[in-house]
Protein backbone atom coordinates (compact mmCIF):
# COMPACT_ATOMS: atom_id res chain seq x y z
CA UNK A 1 0.00 0.00 0.00
CA UNK A 2 1.34 2.96 -0.99
CA UNK A 3 1.22 5.61 2.01
CA UNK A 4 0.92 9.36 0.41
CA UNK A 5 1.90 12.87 1.63
CA UNK A 6 -1.76 13.23 2.98
CA UNK A 7 -5.35 14.16 2.02
CA UNK A 8 -5.25 17.03 4.37
CA UNK A 9 -7.15 20.11 2.21
CA UNK A 10 -9.84 20.67 0.08
CA UNK A 11 -10.38 22.75 -2.39
CA UNK A 12 -14.19 24.25 -2.24
CA UNK A 13 -13.78 26.95 -4.07
CA UNK A 14 -14.51 27.05 -8.02
CA UNK A 15 -12.06 26.48 -10.47
CA UNK A 16 -12.90 30.06 -12.22
CA UNK A 17 -12.18 31.91 -8.86
CA UNK A 18 -9.05 30.15 -7.62
CA UNK A 19 -5.39 31.72 -8.34
CA UNK A 20 -3.38 28.58 -10.38
CA UNK A 21 -0.53 27.12 -7.89
CA UNK A 22 3.02 26.97 -9.53
CA UNK A 23 3.78 23.81 -11.03
CA UNK A 24 4.28 21.45 -8.38
CA UNK A 25 6.68 19.31 -9.97
CA UNK A 26 9.09 22.87 -9.72
CA UNK A 27 9.27 22.29 -5.99
CA UNK A 28 10.15 18.61 -6.14
CA UNK A 29 13.81 19.10 -5.87
CA UNK A 30 13.16 20.38 -2.64
CA UNK A 31 16.15 23.56 -3.80
CA UNK A 32 15.51 24.85 -0.21
CA UNK A 33 17.39 22.11 1.17
CA UNK A 34 20.52 23.82 -0.58
CA UNK A 35 20.31 26.99 2.04
CA UNK A 36 20.36 24.51 5.21
CA UNK A 37 23.74 25.36 6.98
CA UNK A 38 24.71 22.05 8.62
CA UNK A 39 27.45 23.33 10.48
CA UNK A 40 29.14 20.84 12.52
CA UNK A 41 26.61 17.93 11.99
CA UNK A 42 26.23 15.58 9.37
CA UNK A 43 23.91 15.73 6.56
CA UNK A 44 22.49 13.18 4.68
CA UNK A 45 18.99 12.63 2.76
CA UNK A 46 16.91 9.44 3.73
CA UNK A 47 14.04 8.33 0.82
CA UNK A 48 11.81 5.39 1.46
CA UNK A 49 9.21 5.26 -1.23
CA UNK A 50 6.92 8.71 -0.80
CA UNK A 51 8.86 9.67 2.39
CA UNK A 52 12.23 12.28 1.57
CA UNK A 53 13.77 12.87 4.65
CA UNK A 54 16.42 15.74 4.86
CA UNK A 55 18.49 14.45 8.03
CA UNK A 56 20.87 16.82 10.23
CA UNK A 57 22.92 14.59 13.01
CA UNK A 58 26.44 14.27 14.88
CA UNK A 59 26.99 10.97 12.68
CA UNK A 60 25.79 9.50 9.42
CA UNK A 61 22.80 7.31 10.39
CA UNK A 62 21.44 6.90 7.23
CA UNK A 63 20.66 3.27 7.64
CA UNK A 64 19.27 3.75 11.17
CA UNK A 65 16.79 6.43 9.69
CA UNK A 66 15.83 4.43 6.25
CA UNK A 67 15.00 1.40 9.75
CA UNK A 68 13.14 3.82 11.54
CA UNK A 69 11.01 4.85 8.16
CA UNK A 70 9.79 1.72 6.96
CA UNK A 71 8.88 0.97 11.15
CA UNK A 72 6.43 3.99 11.47
CA UNK A 73 5.44 3.65 7.50
CA UNK A 74 4.48 0.03 8.44
CA UNK A 75 2.48 1.10 11.31
CA UNK A 76 0.41 4.00 9.59
CA UNK A 77 -0.25 1.31 6.35
CA UNK A 78 -0.79 -1.43 8.35
CA UNK A 79 -3.44 1.11 10.83
CA UNK A 80 -4.91 2.23 7.58
CA UNK A 81 -5.32 -1.26 5.79
CA UNK A 82 -8.25 -2.19 8.64
CA UNK A 83 -9.31 2.01 9.20
CA UNK A 84 -9.68 3.40 5.95
CA UNK A 85 -10.89 6.59 6.97
CA UNK A 86 -7.66 7.80 8.73
CA UNK A 87 -6.61 8.08 5.08
CA UNK A 88 -9.30 10.21 4.25
CA UNK A 89 -10.86 12.15 6.76
CA UNK A 90 -11.05 15.36 6.84
CA UNK A 91 -12.30 15.89 10.82
CA UNK A 92 -10.89 14.73 13.50
CA UNK A 93 -11.70 10.67 14.42
CA UNK A 94 -12.60 8.98 17.58
CA UNK A 95 -10.43 6.14 18.41
CA UNK A 96 -9.74 4.92 21.99
CA UNK A 97 -8.27 2.18 21.18
CA UNK A 98 -5.11 1.52 23.92
CA UNK A 99 -3.44 -0.93 21.68
CA UNK A 100 -2.61 1.38 18.95
CA UNK A 101 1.16 2.60 17.98
CA UNK A 102 2.21 5.79 19.63
CA UNK A 103 2.37 7.45 16.31
CA UNK A 104 -0.93 7.10 15.40
CA UNK A 105 -2.53 7.82 18.75
CA UNK A 106 -0.26 11.09 18.21
CA UNK A 107 -1.67 11.77 15.10
CA UNK A 108 -5.36 11.41 16.46
CA UNK A 109 -4.62 13.76 19.37
CA UNK A 110 -3.33 16.41 16.85
CA UNK A 111 -5.68 16.30 14.53
CA UNK A 112 -8.34 16.78 17.51
CA UNK A 113 -6.88 19.61 19.28
CA UNK A 114 -6.28 21.16 15.59
CA UNK A 115 -9.78 19.99 14.02
CA UNK A 116 -8.68 18.28 11.05
CA UNK A 117 -8.50 15.01 9.56
CA UNK A 118 -5.44 12.75 11.67
CA UNK A 119 -3.12 12.36 8.22
CA UNK A 120 -2.66 16.27 8.37
CA UNK A 121 -0.12 15.79 10.71
CA UNK A 122 1.58 12.83 9.14
CA UNK A 123 5.08 14.30 7.57
CA UNK A 124 5.09 16.20 11.43
CA UNK A 125 4.69 12.92 12.50
CA UNK A 126 7.10 10.76 10.79
CA UNK A 127 9.85 13.73 11.29
CA UNK A 128 9.32 13.49 15.30
CA UNK A 129 9.24 9.95 16.06
CA UNK A 130 12.03 9.30 13.21
CA UNK A 131 13.55 12.27 14.93
CA UNK A 132 13.67 10.95 18.33
CA UNK A 133 14.17 7.29 17.52
CA UNK A 134 17.45 9.04 16.12
CA UNK A 135 18.32 10.64 19.50
CA UNK A 136 17.56 7.30 21.34
CA UNK A 137 20.13 5.48 18.68
CA UNK A 138 22.91 7.83 20.82
CA UNK A 139 23.29 11.39 18.53
CA UNK A 140 23.35 14.84 20.80
CA UNK A 141 22.28 16.41 18.13
CA UNK A 142 19.05 15.93 15.26
CA UNK A 143 16.99 17.81 12.89
CA UNK A 144 14.78 15.92 10.61
CA UNK A 145 13.30 17.57 7.49
CA UNK A 146 9.67 15.87 5.67
CA UNK A 147 8.85 18.42 3.22
CA UNK A 148 9.10 21.48 5.06
CA UNK A 149 8.15 20.10 8.70
CA UNK A 150 10.55 19.97 10.80
CA UNK A 151 11.81 18.19 14.52
CA UNK A 152 14.55 20.25 15.77
CA UNK A 153 16.84 19.07 18.74
CA UNK A 154 20.26 21.15 18.72
CA UNK A 155 22.50 22.17 21.63
CA UNK A 156 22.58 25.87 19.80
CA UNK A 157 20.56 28.56 18.47
CA UNK A 158 19.36 27.96 15.06
CA UNK A 159 17.66 30.06 12.58
CA UNK A 160 14.72 28.87 10.62
CA UNK A 161 13.74 30.13 7.08
CA UNK A 162 10.36 30.42 5.87
CA UNK A 163 9.79 29.74 1.98
CA UNK A 164 6.61 31.01 1.13
CA UNK A 165 7.06 30.50 -3.01
CA UNK A 166 6.55 33.59 -4.95
CA UNK A 167 6.28 35.86 -2.06
CA UNK A 168 8.41 38.33 -1.96
CA UNK A 169 9.25 37.49 1.87
CA UNK A 170 10.18 33.84 0.44
CA UNK A 171 13.72 32.96 2.02
CA UNK A 172 13.96 36.57 3.37
CA UNK A 173 12.77 36.06 6.70
CA UNK A 174 13.24 33.48 9.30
CA UNK A 175 12.87 32.06 12.78
CA UNK A 176 15.48 32.40 15.54
CA UNK A 177 15.05 29.45 17.80
CA UNK A 178 16.84 29.51 21.55
CA UNK A 179 18.12 26.13 22.46
CA UNK A 180 16.73 25.77 25.70
CA UNK A 181 13.28 25.76 23.33
CA UNK A 182 14.36 22.22 21.36
CA UNK A 183 13.10 19.72 20.85
CA UNK A 184 10.33 22.09 19.25
CA UNK A 185 7.92 21.21 15.99
CA UNK A 186 8.08 23.88 13.30
CA UNK A 187 6.24 22.92 10.31
CA UNK A 188 4.66 25.10 6.81
CA UNK A 189 1.90 24.54 5.18
CA UNK A 190 1.09 26.33 2.03
CA UNK A 191 -2.23 26.59 0.11
CA UNK A 192 -0.18 28.16 -3.15
CA UNK A 193 2.85 25.55 -3.26
CA UNK A 194 3.02 21.80 -4.22
CA UNK A 195 -0.15 19.50 -5.29
CA UNK A 196 -2.05 19.74 -2.33
CA UNK A 197 -5.81 20.60 -2.48
CA UNK A 198 -6.52 23.12 0.07
CA UNK A 199 -9.19 25.10 1.29
CA UNK A 200 -7.08 28.23 1.83
CA UNK A 201 -4.82 30.56 -0.16
CA UNK A 202 -1.81 31.60 2.34
CA UNK A 203 2.23 31.18 0.93
CA UNK A 204 3.17 29.65 3.90
CA UNK A 205 1.67 29.19 7.53
CA UNK A 206 4.40 28.40 9.79
CA UNK A 207 3.85 26.84 12.91
CA UNK A 208 6.08 26.23 16.19
CA UNK A 209 4.93 23.63 19.27
CA UNK A 210 6.78 21.37 21.18
CA UNK A 211 4.33 18.76 19.54
CA UNK A 212 5.42 18.08 15.58
CA UNK A 213 2.09 16.35 15.14
CA UNK A 214 0.37 19.71 16.68
CA UNK A 215 2.57 21.81 14.31
CA UNK A 216 1.84 20.49 11.10
CA UNK A 217 -2.38 19.53 12.00
CA UNK A 218 -2.36 22.92 13.23
CA UNK A 219 -0.32 24.64 9.99
CA UNK A 220 -2.89 23.16 8.15
CA UNK A 221 -5.91 24.61 10.11
CA UNK A 222 -4.58 27.69 9.80
CA UNK A 223 -3.75 27.62 6.27
CA UNK A 224 -7.58 26.67 5.33
CA UNK A 225 -8.93 30.04 7.06
CA UNK A 226 -6.32 32.41 4.43
CA UNK A 227 -7.76 33.24 1.37
CA UNK A 228 -6.31 36.30 1.32
CA UNK A 229 -4.24 38.74 3.30
CA UNK A 230 -7.27 39.99 4.96
CA UNK A 231 -7.84 36.90 6.81
CA UNK A 232 -4.42 36.64 8.38
CA UNK A 233 -5.63 38.60 11.29
CA UNK A 234 -8.33 36.00 11.98
CA UNK A 235 -6.11 32.99 11.13
CA UNK A 236 -3.87 34.57 13.92
CA UNK A 237 -6.89 34.96 16.67
CA UNK A 238 -7.82 31.43 15.87
CA UNK A 239 -4.05 30.40 16.47
CA UNK A 240 -4.59 31.74 19.70
CA UNK A 241 -7.13 29.02 20.92
CA UNK A 242 -5.71 25.95 19.82
CA UNK A 243 -3.82 25.14 23.36
CA UNK A 244 -0.61 24.23 22.77
CA UNK A 245 0.96 26.26 19.89
CA UNK A 246 4.11 28.63 20.68
CA UNK A 247 3.92 31.11 17.90
CA UNK A 248 2.75 31.30 14.59
CA UNK A 249 3.76 32.99 11.14
CA UNK A 250 1.72 33.76 8.32
CA UNK A 251 2.45 35.05 4.64
CA UNK A 252 0.29 35.69 2.10
CA UNK A 253 1.56 37.84 -1.16
CA UNK A 254 3.23 41.17 0.24
CA UNK A 255 1.57 40.56 4.12
CA UNK A 256 2.83 38.77 6.95
CA UNK A 257 1.56 38.67 10.54
CA UNK A 258 3.26 36.73 13.75
CA UNK A 259 1.44 35.60 16.93
CA UNK A 260 3.67 34.50 20.09
CA UNK A 261 6.79 33.56 21.28
CA UNK A 262 8.45 34.62 17.75
CA UNK A 263 11.79 36.14 16.58
CA UNK A 264 11.44 37.17 13.07
CA UNK A 265 15.28 37.78 11.76
CA UNK A 266 16.13 39.14 8.33
CA UNK A 267 18.26 36.24 6.23
CA UNK A 268 20.62 37.00 3.68
CA UNK A 269 20.22 36.09 0.27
Amino acid sequence: MKLPREPRKQNMTTQKHKKQKPDPNSYQERTYRRRVAAGNLNSFEVKVRETDLHILAATDLSEEAANLIFQYRGQLENHIASNHDFLTSLTPLTNNSLLLPPIIKAMHQAATAAKVGPMAAVAGAIAEFVGRGLLAKGSTEVVVENGGDIFLHRQQECVVGIFAGTSPHSNKVGIRINAQRMPLGVCTSSGRIGHSLSLGQADAVTVLATDTCLADAAATRLGNEVKDSGDINHALALAKTIVGLEGVVIIRDQQMGAWGDIELVPLSS
